[in-house]
């Protein structure tokens, strides 16, 4: 249950969002490590403090700029890549 509501920008870098069993975000998984200030502003959107829940699932920093040029393109990778897995 989402009880706040990410900007855009924000939403975009974010693979998945989890829980805990009360309901209360835990864990934000991104594709790229977010910046300082993008963690800063969901912790203040989130009220919620998770200096330790922050994960990604590349661990390259990657510009603004090539984020916003391939994003579709990494999303899609994978995302294909990802549900190939039970085909092996």
């Amino acid at each position: 249950m989402v009880l706040f509501d990410l900007p855009n920008h924000l939403k975009d870098k974010i693979f998945e969002l989890r829980f805990n069993p009360e309901n209360m975000l835990s864990w934000i998984i991104s594709y790229f490590p977010l910046s300082e200030s993008e963690k800063q502003e969901i912790i203040s959107i989130s009220g919620k403090d998770l200096s330790d829940g922050f994960h990604s699932i590349f661990t390259d920093n990657i510009s603004e700029e090539e984020w916003d040029k391939n994003k579709e393109q990494i999303k899609k990778k994978f995302k294909d890549e990802l549900f190939d897995i039970d085909n092996v």
